[in-house]
C-alpha cells in the first residue's frame, strides 16, 4: 500500500480509505452483516489500509436516525484488536443540530459506540451554505476547540457538498480545520467545488480526502460499448475501474480516496490498483481521453444521483434510489426498453409516481437533486411509453 501526509495533520494515509457508508448487510440497511464486513475489513488493514470513515447517519432506517455503522466499527475494532492500526473518521450530523448542546449529545454517543477515547479525525458533516452558517451562529467554534483540547478529538475537518464559493469560506473562517472530504470523479470536475475545490483546500495545507471515485458505481457498471471503444483507444490500456482511481491517484492533490466497498474481490482489486499508482503517471493523451469519455457520459444521464440513499427511505415508500437507479441506465445505455423491464420489476407501491411530492428528502440529497421533480420525469420516462410491462 502507498502512503500520503493527510495535510497539515502530518498522519500518514493510504490512498485507499475504506468507506464504510456501503458495508454488507441484509434486508435493510440497518442489518450490516457482521461476519462479511468482519472479512473485508480485516483483508484490508491487514494488507495496508489505515483509514476507516464513519458517521453517525451510517446505516440508518429512517432519513434523521441514528445508523449502525459506528457501533458496529467500535466493536470490530476493539474486538479483532486493530484500533491502533487505523485512523478512525467520524461525523457531526449538520441536519440534526440545532444547538451546542445537541453537539455535545451526538458526541459523546459516538464516542460510546466507537468504543474510544480519542477520535483521529472528527469531521463537521456534509456541509453547505445553511448548515455552516447554522454552526457559526451556535457556537460550534468553541465546540471544536473543546474537542481539540481536550484531546477527545486529534483533527478537526469537515465533509462538504457545496459551490466554491462556500469551500472558500469554511476554511477561511475557522483556521483549525485540518483536511476536508469533498466529491470528486472524472465526471465531477466542475460539480460542487469539484477539483478546483480539492485544489484549494492542497493549497491552504489542509489534507484532500475524495468521496464518491466511482460515483455510486457508475462508472463501472453497464458500460456503453462506445464508451468502452473509447477507452481501447488509450495509449496505456486500463480497466474502468483502474481509469476512475489512476484519475485521483494521478493528482498530488489528493491524499486519499474513499471506497465503499462490500466484497472481499473489491478490495482485492483496489488494492491491487492502489498498489500500482503514481503521481502524474497518465499520459497527456490518455488524460484528454478521459475528457472525452466524460463529455460522452455527460450527455445521456438523467440525473446526478448516486445511489447513497441518504433520502431512504421514504415515508411514503418511494425506493427513490432504485427509479434512479433504472432511469440513469436508461439514459446512459440507450436501452430505456431494457431498463424499463428492471423499473416494472419494483414493487408498484415503490415507483415514481407514488411520490405525494412532500420534499421531505429534497435537503437530505448531497447531489442537490429536486428530487420529487426528477421522480415525476422519471415516471414521465417510464410510465407513459413503457405502461405496458
Amino acid at each position: 500500500m502507498k502512503y500520503r501526509t493527510l495535510g497539515k495533520t502530518g498522519e500518514k494515509v493510504s490512498i485507499l480509505g475504506f468507506g464504510a457508508m456501503r458495508l454488507p448487510h441484509f434486508e435493510t440497511n440497518d442489518q450490516i452483516d457482521v461476519k462479511t464486513s468482519d472479512e473485508i475489513l480485516s483483508y484490508g488493514i491487514d494488507n495496508g489500509i489505515n483509514i476507516i470513515d464513519t458517521a453517525y447517519s451510517y446505516h440508518a432506517n429512517n432519513l434523521s436516525g441514528k445508523g449502525k455503522c459506528e457501533e458496529y466499527i467500535g466493536n470490530f475494532l476493539n474486538e479483532h484488536s486493530y484500533r491502533d492500526e487505523v485512523l478512525l473518521t467520524a461525523k457531526m450530523p449538520s441536519w440534526l443540530i440545532e444547538t451546542k448542546e445537541d453537539m455535545e449529545k451526538i458526541f459523546e454517543s459516538q464516542m460510546k459506540d466507537l468504543q474510544t477515547d480519542c477520535i483521529d479525525l472528527y469531521m463537521l458533516h456534509s456541509l453547505n451554505e445553511d448548515y455552516w452558517k447554522m454552526y457559526r451562529e451556535i457556537g460550534a467554534f468553541e465546540f471544536m476547540d473543546s474537542l481539540l483540547e481536550s484531546g477527545k478529538v486529534k483533527h478537526i475537518g469537515f465533509s462538504a457538498h457545496t459551490e466554491m464559493d462556500w469551500i472558500v469560506d469554511i476554511v477561511d473562517d475557522y483556521d483549525k480545520f485540518e483536511f476536508g472530504l469533498t466529491q470528486l470523479n472524472y465526471l465531477d470536475e466542475r460539480y460542487q467545488s469539484g477539483r478546483e475545490g480539492v485544489e484549494y483546500i492542497h493549497k491552504m495545507g489542509l489534507g484532500t480526502m475524495i468521496m464518491e471515485p466511482l460515483r455510486g458505481g457508475r462508472l463501472i457498471q453497464n458500460i456503453p460499448q462506445d464508451i468502452m471503444d473509447l477507452w481501447d483507444t488509450a495509449e496505456e490500456k486500463r480497466t474502468p475501474l483502474e481509469w476512475a482511481f489512476q484519475y485521483l491517484w494521478n493528482m498530488e492533490e489528493v491524499d486519499t480516496v474513499l471506497s465503499g466497498m462490500n466484497s472481499i474481490q473489491q478490495v482485492k482489486e483496489n488494492i491491487e490498483i492502489a498498489n500500482k499508482s503514481e503521481i502524474n503517471s497518465i499520459s497527456k493523451n490518455d488524460l484528454n481521453l478521459i475528457k472525452e469519455v466524460a463529455w460522452e457520459y455527460k450527455q445521456r444521464k438523467g440525473n446526478d444521483c448516486t445511489g447513497c440513499q441518504y433520502c431512504m427511505p421514504c415515508p411514503h415508500g418511494v425506493d427513490v434510489a432504485g427509479c434512479f437507479r433504472e432511469y440513469n441506465i436508461a439514459k446512459m445505455l440507450n436501452n430505456p426498453a431494457g431498463s424499463a423491464m428492471h423499473y416494472f420489476s419494483l414493487e408498484s407501491d415503490t415507483r415514481a409516481d407514488k411520490c405525494i411530492h412532500c420534499d421531505d428528502c429534497l435537503y437530505h440529497c448531497p447531489q442537490m437533486i429536486h428530487i420529487s421533480e426528477d421522480l415525476k420525469k422519471v415516471d414521465e420516462f417510464f410510465g407513459r411509453k413503457y405502461d405496458y410491462f
